[in-house]
C-alpha cells in the first residue's frame, strides 16, 4: 500500500516525460495534475486505514536490498509522518494545478514536480536510513532545476547557492547516520530507536552534532538560513509552494525523527541549547520580516521565524510539546502556502512586489478585495489569532514547552507577536488606503484599475484557506493522528517539568486521555 504512493508519482514522471512532444502544454499538466490527485487520494485512503489508537508503525513493507551492506527496503507510517504524508500529497497537488498552462517545455517542468513529490514520499515513509537519504537527496535536483529554468532574473545564483547549502546538509547527515551503525554497533540501517543504547554520550553527542547541523541547513535554521529567502523570490509561485509547505518540513521532520527519538541521552543534554537555538532563530526571522520591503521575501523571512518553534519545542521534548511539533509543521504548510499563493497573485496582476508601490489593493470596485480578504486571512492565522490552525499549533507549542524552558518559550512568543508586526505592515500598506501602483512620492496617482482575477488562481488559495480554518476551530480533526504517537515518545532521560499528579492535556474534545506519569520522570 505505501510503496504505491511513490510508485504513483513515479510512474506519473515517465508518462509526462515520455508525453508527445506537439501535444499542447496544458494537456501535460492536466496529466500531471490527475497524478496528484491519485497521489492524494492514496495518502487519504492510508489515513482512513490508519489505526490513530496505535503508536507503533503501521502498514510496514519491508524487502531485502543489499543485506551485505544492511540496506532493506523497509517502509513503515506513524503518527509523526502520517499528517506530513498528507500534506506532501495536498500541495503537491496545489502546486501542479497552480501551474501556469503555457509554462515553457512543460514535460520537463511537471516531471520535476511529480519527481519531488516521490522522493518526499518516500522520505516521510523510509524506514531504513539510507533509504531515507537517497529519497532526501533525490529532491535536490529536481527543485535546483526548478528555480534555474524557470526562475527569477537572479535565478542562476540562487539555485547554485540553495545547491551548495542543501549537498552540504546531505553530507552532514550521511555522516551522521553511517555514525549510527559504525558506533551502535549493528550492521544493519533500519531506525532503531535502541540503537543509541550502547553509544557513550560524545558519541551520540558527535552523530547529533551533525544531524543538528545538516537538518538545521535544511529547515532552515540562524545561521544557515541565507539560501531560501533568495530561493523563494526567485522561484515560481508553485516551486515556493512546495519549498515552504513541504521540503522545509524535511528538516524539522529529520530532527524530531532522529535527533530527538534515536539520540535522546545527548538531545537532553543539549536541550538547553536548542531552546536558545530556537529563539535566535524566532526573533531573527521576525526582525528581518520586518524590514523587507519585498512582499516574498517577507512571507520566506516568516518561515524562518516559525520553523524555530518546531525546534523549541522539540527541544522541550514534553508529549504535547512533541504533539506541537507535528501540529506546527502541518500549520505552517497550509499557511505559507496560501501566503504564497496570494502574492504570486499580487505579482501576476500588479507586476511586483514592492510594498513601497503597492497601496490600496483591497478596493472592491477595481482592486483585489478577495485576495485582499484571503490575505488578511492568511496573516491572521501567521499571527496565532484563535480560530485559525496557526493557533492552536503555537498554543500547544507553548504549553508543551513553557514549564521546561520557561525564559525561551516567553521570547518565542515575542517572537509571535512580531509576527502580527511585520504583516501588519504588510497588509496596511498593500491593501488599505487608496489604489495605487506608485512610488510614496509621486503627487500624481494613476487611476488603477487592476484585472479580474481568474477563479483557476483564486480556487487553490481559497481551499486552503479553508482548511486553516476548519482545522483552526476542530483542531482535534488534525492532532487525532499523532497524539498516541506523540505519548509513546516520551523518554524518561528528558527532562520533563511537569506537575505533580497531572495528566497531559489532550485535543481530544478537550479532555485527557488516559495516560500515568512515569515515576522515573525528574
Amino acid at each position: 500500500m505505501l510503496s504505491a504512493l511513490i510508485l504513483i508519482p513515479l510512474v506519473g514522471t515517465v508518462i509526462v516525460s515520455l508525453w508527445p512532444h506537439h501535444r499542447p502544454a496544458k494537456e501535460v499538466g492536466q496529466v500531471a495534475l490527475l497524478v496528484q490527485v491519485l497521489s492524494l487520494v492514496g495518502a487519504i485512503v492510508v489515513a482512513t486505514r490508519f489505526d490513530i489508537q496505535q503508536p507503533d508503525l503501521q502498514f510496514v513493507e519491508s524487502l531485502p536490498w543489499i543485506d551485505a551492506l544492511g540496506l532493506t527496503y523497509q517502509l513503515g507510517v506513524d503518527g509523526l509522518s502520517m499528517p506530513l504524508l498528507v500534506i506532501n500529497s495536498l500541495l503537491g497537488a496545489i502546486a501542479v494545478y497552480a501551474s501556469a498552462a503555457t509554462i515553457q517545455r512543460p514535460r520537463l517542468y511537471f516531471s520535476l514536480m511529480l519527481l519531488i513529490n516521490m522522493a518526499v514520499a518516500g522520505a516521510f515513509l523510509a524506514q531504513n536510513l539510507i533509504l531515507f537519504f537517497i529519497f532526501y537527496e533525490l529532491e535536490l535536483i529536481p527543485l535546483y532545476l526548478l528555480i534555474a529554468i524557470w526562475g527569477g532574473a537572479r535565478r542562476g545564483y540562487a539555485a547554485t547557492k540553495f545547491l551548495i547549502y542543501t549537498a552540504t546538509s546531505g553530507i552532514l547527515i550521511l555522516g551522521g547516520f553511517l555514525g549510527f551503525v559504525w558506533l551502535g554497533g549493528t550492521g544493519s540501517f533500519n531506525y532503531d530507536a535502541t540503537l543509541a543504547q550502547s553509544m557513550t554520550l560524545w558519541q551520540q553527542g558527535t552523530i547529533l552534532i551533525a544531524i543538528l547541523i545538516g537538518f538545521g541547513i535544511k529547515i532552515p535554521l540562524f545561521p544557515f538560513h541565507t539560501w531560501l529567502p533568495d530561493a523563494h523570490v526567485e522561484a515560481s509561485t508553485p516551486v515556493s509552494v512546495l519549498l515552504a509547505g513541504v521540503l522545509l518540513k524535511l528538516g524539522t521532520y529529520g530532527i524530531v525523527r532522529f535527533g530527538l527519538q534515536m539520540l535522546p541521552d545527548a538531545w537532553a543534554f543539549f536541550a538547553p541549547w536548542l531552546a536558545v537555538w530556537a529563539v535566535v532563530s524566532v526573533l531573527y526571522g521576525s526582525l528581518a520580516a520586518i524590514a523587507q520591503t519585498d512582499m516574498k521575501k517577507m512571507v520566506a523571512y516568516s518561515s524562518i521565524g516559525h520553523m524555530g518553534y518546531i525546534l523549541l519545542a522539540a527541544a522541550a521534548a514534553t508529549p504535547l510539546a512533541i504533539l506541537g511539533t507535528v501540529l506546527q509543521m502541518v500549520s505552517h504548510g497550509l499557511i505559507s502556502g496560501l501566503l504564497f499563493l496570494l502574492v504570486g497573485i499580487v505579482y501576476k496582476t500588479t507586476g511586483t512586489r514592492d510594498l513601497t508601490v503597492l497601496r490600496g489593493l483591497l478596493n472592491p470596485e477595481r482592486g483585489l478585495p478577495l485576495v485582499g480578504s484571503l490575505m488578511i486571512l492568511g496573516v491572521m492565522a501567521s499571527a496565532g489569532i484563535p480560530g485559525m490552525v496557526g493557533f492552536i499549533s503555537e498554543f500547544i507549542v507553548f504549553r508543551g514547552s513553557f514549564l521546561t524552558f520557561p525564559v525561551p518559550t516567553l521570547l518565542c512568543m515575542v517572537g509571535a507577536g512580531l509576527t502580527a508586526v511585520y504583516f501588519l505592515l504588510l497588509v496596511n500598506r498593500v491593501f488599505f488606503g487608496r489604489l495605487a501602483i506608485a512610488l510614496p512620492s509621486d503627487k500624481v496617482e494613476p487611476d488603477v484599475m487592476l484585472p479580474p482575477v481568474a477563479w483557476r488562481d483564486r480556487l487553490p488559495a481559497i481551499a486552503l484557506a479553508l482548511l486553516i480554518v476548519v482545522l483552526g476551530l476542530q483542531p482535534h480533526w488534525l492532532s487525532r493522528w499523532s497524539e498516541v504517537t506523540t505519548l509513546a515518545w516520551r523518554s524518561p532521560s528528558v527532562a520533563i517539568a511537569q506537575p505533580p499528579s497531572t495528566t497531559p492535556p489532550s485535543m481530544a474534545g478537550f479532555a485527557p486521555l488516559p495516560f500515568t506519569p512515569d515515576v522515573t520522570d525528574d
